[in-house]
């Protein structure tokens, strides 16, 4: 029953992310949320320590999404990038084995992969003291069929949370969340448990390896060939009123174009077919895509010519997606981790320009670029000529800075300090 109530409190917190919230309420429901999942739970005996100066930094990742996943599509370019002499990593994985190739470069690119369906949490937490972690990393946090619970038992010297949840965790056996200076600025440290770790650059891992198939036709998606198209493949939960109030007025202010959505589910189709009708916009400018294939869906967004992004739960991997096959996204950066990802993305690719402070910016910002049809061009082809060199998509730059955190978090434990905010540091 312990458990089921803490999947039922770790949904709530999830499901908050997409609805317009104060921080601090945010805060608190995590903060119930990771309560439930310690509950009776006893820590480990003892205070383990961080390894000596020297030795390479032990580092374990928790999560069961180490297949053919999102989370690993981001993570394993940065992996196989790793400093393998100073960084030894361990995934600990309770997912499923699906044998594919995400799966098999994700194995091929850490130390140990040590399967964890079958053993309980305090068992995890066992194996995973007597391996002598030194940081351990959960990449669930309030997410489905988290294990979040591990981290109580205080298996390891440093705990943190990594890029696989959009807020704080709101746990005190949390040490560190790794964000960076658009998501988790440090003036945002009163909405967290955990002190910031700023990343030198955007704190989204992303692989240059990814594929960048050649772009699909219009016809075979159904689209008009002679309309501007304006994306977002976000799935139905992210859209809130407001941002479909926003979306309304730019169709209404651009009469040739058209919105392209992804089909979700045919209740969530027909709700916003009926919407656009409410707003005095033609259902029939709403075109709605199928769920795809990751290589077809890829060759399917260049035709787009604008990426329109919600919020306040922004596009995250839909964005760097985008951003990948040369579509440039127009944001609006909210007060919340899940509200600036997208910004962040946007940063690291050099299109500050597109990041907006106000639901009001962002109608304008998205309307004069689709007046502008030679800037629309000139941020397309920026894109397709950086793709190659940003650093959102650099995997030996990301795990760099990811590494120099690691450091500094290893450092102040073995000084006998505590845990504290990690500023971005520049890499060397």
């Amino acid at each position: 029953m312990e458990l089921e109530g803490a999947e039922r409190a770790e949904g709530g917190v999830f499901a908050l992310a997409a609805l317009p919230h104060p921080p601090s309420a945010f805060r608190q429901a995590a903060r119930h949320a990771a309560l439930l999942h310690a509950r009776g739970v006893v820590p480990l005996e003892g205070a383990p320590a961080v390894g000596a100066a020297g030795c390479p930094i032990r580092v374990g990742y928790v999560s069961n999404d180490f297949h053919n996943h999102a989370t690993a599509m981001l993570m394993v370019g940065a992996l196989e990038a790793r400093n393998r002499e100073r960084f030894h990593v361990t995934l600990y994985s309770y997912g499923r084995d699906d044998n594919s190739a995400m799966q098999q470069r994700v194995r091929a690119a850490c130390d140990r992969f040590v399967d964890m369906r079958a053993v309980s949490l305090r068992e995890m937490a066992e194996r995973i003291r007597a391996d002598g972690i030194d940081i351990l990393v959960d990449l669930k946090g309030h997410t489905h069929d988290s294990r979040i619970g591990v981290f109580a038992y205080r298996p390891a010297p440093i705990q943190v949370a990594f890029l696989g949840f959009p807020g704080t965790c709101g746990a005190d056996y949390i040490d560190y969340v790794i964000g960076d200076r658009w998501v988790t600025p440090l003036e945002h440290a009163p909405h967290y448990t955990e002190k910031i770790a700023q990343m030198p650059q955007c704190y989204q891992p992303n692989d240059l390896q990814r594929p960048f198939p050649e772009p699909a036709t219009r016809g075979q998606w159904g689209l008009p060939a002679d309309a501007l198209v304006l994306g977002c493949f976000n799935q139905a939960y992210k859209i809130v009123p407001e941002t479909f109030d926003s979306w309304m007025r730019i169709l209404q202010a651009v009469p040739d174009s058209c919105l392209w959505l992804l089909e979700d589910n045919p209740q969530a189709t027909a709700n916003l077919r009926r919407e656009a009708e409410a707003r005095g916009v033609s259902a029939r400018r709403l075109i709605f895509a199928p769920k795809a294939g990751f290589a077809k869906h890829l060759a399917r967004l260049p035709l787009a010519d604008l990426m329109l992004d919600n919020w306040p739960y922004n596009a995250h991997t839909t964005a760097s997606d985008a951003l990948w096959m040369g579509v440039p996204i127009v944001t609006y950066a909210g007060p919340t981790f899940a509200s600036r990802v997208a910004a962040s993305l946007l940063d690291a690719v050099g299109l500050p320009e597109l990041i907006c402070d106000s639901p009001a910016g962002y109608e304008a910002t998205a309307i004069g670029l689709l007046r502008d049809r030679p800037r629309l061009e000139r941020l397309r082809r920026h894109l397709r000529e950086g793709r190659l060199h940003f650093p959102v998509f650099d995997g030996a730059r990301f795990a760099a800075g990811l590494e120099g955190l690691y450091q500094r978090m290893a450092e102040r434990a073995r000084a006998g300090l505590p845990p504290e905010h990690l500023p971005a540091a520049p890499l060397n």
